[in-house]
């Protein structure tokens, strides 16, 4: 610190310097101010930069928190409606004996891996509209926007989510779908072999191709029982006629043998047209027969492998491949379009833009659904699929997010400054 003595001359030559104490404290202020105002600007960014890092992380956990709550009570609600329909049509199959019994839960399993595929997408579009939905009715989001919180910042969570849900909707599509496809396939061909007594109804002629023969029973009192049964066969010239009083298939030690027996009645033997027939009355009679065997048709595309689908000029495969690789990008696509459409006014409701949310899936989803049916026809190439589908989503998307955030302005104003 100067002396006081020395100090008094320096102010005392400022003074003289600059004609006076007024003009002094005027440049004086001139001088400290602006630096004062630098200053105050540093120790104000340093602390909303030290706060804006512990902020952060704690706003991406509690918009994550929220977004995932969301997906997970979407999926489960959506998932367990599908089901419920699943599970009332392979009861129904059951009870008809169209189906084994314990086919059902395998079934069921098979088909909720193919549901998957599809709510990924779209319950991850509806737990980002629903989760910042409710920030934005509460008005917490607009607290996190007058804190600096950007679209950048929103997206941060979300896709901790989007990442992952797209990369298992990618395995599911190109992968675990098809495997499903194919296994139901396999178990509804199974059934379908077995199930030559089980698919008789009662008052109605049934066709047994395999066997050359015809059933009819006038009542079905139970599984794989029936009652007032009349068989006929053909085995080349000689034809055989069945009447019982009751019927039941039944299983042998040889898994490809079934026996039909059939319980008091009487069995008529012979060549049509001849007198050369027999007649024999029995208390139970067993007609052995073989399960048909499972032919080897051609695969549905999708029921074939990504690696089988890829290379391939034909165009419904064409149309799969690009349907199955398109599950995960319309993942990305529709959670960057939620979050513009998401955004409401605090006094209008969480709810109050699910309804346009759903309409843009409906339309999203059905362009999807026309262009696969447009390259199967051959009226879309290859190059293009359903790229365009996406690409224009992709565009809508981001278009409403520039106009919420008015980057649509400073577009046009660089363009007229330049």
């Amino acid at each position: 610190m100067l002396p006081q003595k020395k100090f008094c001359s320096y102010y005392f030559l400022i003074f003289l310097h600059f004609g006076g104490q007024e003009a002094v404290l005027e440049k004086v202020k001139r001088v400290v101010y602006p630096i004062k105002l630098y200053i105050g600007c540093l120790h104000r960014f340093h602390n909303w930069t030290i706060a804006d890092m512990k902020m952060l992380p704690i706003l991406d956990r509690y918009i994550f928190r929220e977004i995932a709550q969301s997906w997970l009570a979407v999926t489960a609600v959506l998932l367990a409606i599908l089901l419920t329909n699943q599970f009332a049509r392979v009861l129904g199959d059951v009870a008809k004996d169209k189906l084994p019994k314990d086919a059902v839960f395998q079934i069921i399993g098979l088909t909720a891996l193919q549901y998957l595929t599809f709510l990924v997408p779209i319950a991850l579009f509806l737990s980002i509209m629903l989760g910042l939905g409710r920030l934005y009715r509460d008005g917490e989001m607009p607290a996190m926007m007058a804190c600096s919180l950007g679209p950048a910042d929103i997206y941060r969570p979300v896709s901790w989510l989007l990442i992952p849900l797209a990369i298992i909707g990618g395995w599911l599509a190109t992968s675990v779908t098809p495997m499903t496809v194919s296994e139901i396939e396999r178990i509804d061909a199974e059934a379908r072999r077995s199930a030559d007594l089980a698919s008789i109804e009662a008052g109605r002629f049934t066709s047994e191709a395999h066997q050359n023969g015809i059933v009819y029973a006038e009542s079905v009192v139970g599984q794989g029982i029936v009652e007032k049964v009349f068989l006929q066969r053909r085995q080349g010239s000689n034809v055989e006629v069945v009447i019982a009083e009751e019927g039941e298939q039944k299983a042998s030690d040889d898994s490809e043998t079934r026996y039909f027996v059939l319980r008091n009645g009487r069995r008529y033997e012979g060549v049509p047209g001849t007198t050369n027939f027999m007649v024999v009355e029995f208390a139970e009679h067993g007609i052995p027969y073989r399960l048909p065997d499972i032919e080897d048709t051609e695969r549905e595309p999708n029921a074939k492998k990504t690696r089988e689908l890829v290379g391939s000029d034909d165009n419904e495969e064409i149309a799969e491949l690009h349907w199955r690789f398109g599950i995960p990008l319309a993942t990305v696509v529709l959670a960057i379009i939620a979050v513009p459409l998401s955004r409401t006014q605090p006094r209008q409701g969480r709810y109050s833009r699910l309804i346009i949310g759903l309409l843009v899936f409906i339309v999203y989803f059905n362009l999807l659904i026309a262009g696969k049916a447009w390259i199967e026809q051959g009226r879309v190439i290859a190059l293009v699929g359903l790229w365009w589908v996406h690409g224009g989503m992709l565009i809508a998307g981001l278009s409403l997010l520039a106009v919420q955030n008015g980057w649509h302005k400073r577009i046009f104003a660089i363009r007229k400054i330049s």
